[in-house]
């Protein structure tokens, strides 16, 4: 496993408001995962999904998208997988209801010209509600979406995050196996 670096302090968690993360991203990409925005503790180490306790690296493993459960510092690891990370908006907060209506309207127009460029197969958005209010897609559900994004297939999962009771590890990592299955 790559170097884990120590818990950010208070201070550093702080001071990673409103930081950006940079993409993990390359062209051609079977999967490009879209988080809601980064959190403190990921802007404050510079990875994505890397807060204890967020779902989103076991999920990847347990539905076959990873050989192994990898740490988030292993995140430059994933395009040779065919996998990438960004963000719909890309200023770091605490806690995603943070972000106005319009931050994510305007992260959606910005993933389509990332994703027109980028022009991965599949964009898997991590936050069902985040997709509804940015692309106006009110009555959207998890799974495949009807319409395409960039000539993307577009897919919706649940939001890993630790606050989504909702899910419980298991049930997140089916239900990424479940695009796993239809991306192969």
């Amino acid at each position: 496993m790559a170097n884990q670096s120590p818990r950010p302090t208070r201070q550093e968690l702080a001071a990673a408001v409103d930081k950006t993360l940079p993409d993990v991203i390359a062209p051609g990409l079977d999967v490009l995962f879209v988080g809601i925005n980064p959190g403190l503790w990921s802007a404050a180490t510079g990875w994505h999904f890397a807060r204890p306790g967020n779902r989103f690296w076991p999920a990847l493993h347990r539905s076959g998208f990873t050989p192994r459960l990898l740490h988030p510092s292993e995140q430059d690891t994933l395009p040779a997988l065919g996998l990438g990370i960004t963000n719909l908006v890309a200023r770091a907060t605490a806690r995603a209801d943070e972000l106005t209506a319009a931050e994510l309207v305007a992260g959606a127009q910005e993933l389509v010209e990332k994703v027109a460029r980028y022009r991965p197969r599949w964009v898997a958005m991590v936050g069902v509600t985040a997709y509804r209010v940015g692309f106006a897609r009110p009555k959207a559900t998890f799974g495949r979406q009807p319409e395409q994004l960039a000539d993307a297939h577009l897919w919706v999962l649940p939001n890993p995050s630790g606050l989504n009771a909702h899910y419980t590890p298991p049930a997140l990592a089916a239900a990424f196996a479940v695009l796993r299955e239809a991306t192969a």
